[in-house]
């Protein structure tokens, strides 16, 4: 099976334009469609480098250490992903790091993989309990606005920030055998 791709849309790259004016240098992530505009962009830039996750929670390692060489990056990952990374929150908590991380959804609308409802039920309060404040989006045209404010919470108002990406923003995933 392959999932059906398409080109990206207006707000995907409203994501990767806030990145990029944003100063981001790294980003990092665990591969996903519904990030895949963004990563390739930032494979594809030269002032930005990608690191590619094997699990979700090296990401909040890779953020924080990123901030104490001086440079900003965000995380990128799937609502599945947040459940992976639930002990390193506290490292955020502990040594009061600034945090961005823009999670696509899952287990929302039209949703046809069971496994996927569980973890996108508990996401915003799984992040909420870590003590990230949750920005959420489901409209296009709202994406560059909320993904701006929370990316402008966390690296100037020191923050630790979620922006959800909304499954409808992704659409219907479809399958083709």
């Amino acid at each position: 099976m392959t999932p059906t791709t398409a080109a990206a849309s207006s707000w995907q790259q409203a994501v990767f334009k806030v990145l990029r004016k944003g100063g981001v240098n790294q980003i990092a992530y665990v591969p996903d469609a519904g990030h895949s505009h963004v990563i390739r962009s930032a494979i594809a830039d030269p002032e930005i480098q990608d690191v590619v996750l094997t699990t979700e929670e090296e990401g909040v390692a890779v953020c924080s250490g990123a901030w104490l060489g001086g440079q900003r990056a965000v995380l990128l990952m799937q609502s599945s992903g947040v459940g992976n990374c639930i002990n390193m929150f506290s490292l955020l908590q502990s040594a009061d790091f600034p945090f961005c991380t823009l999670v696509t959804m899952r287990g929302e609308y039209a949703e046809f993989n069971p496994w996927q409802g569980p973890m996108g039920k508990a996401t915003q309060a799984a992040l909420e309990l870590m003590g990230i404040h949750v920005l959420r989006v489901s409209r296009p045209e709202d994406v560059e606005e909320v993904v701006s404010a929370g990316f402008d919470a966390a690296f100037q108002a020191g923050e630790k920030v979620a922006v959800l990406l909304g499954q409808e923003l992704i659409g219907r995933k479809k399958w083709d055998r």
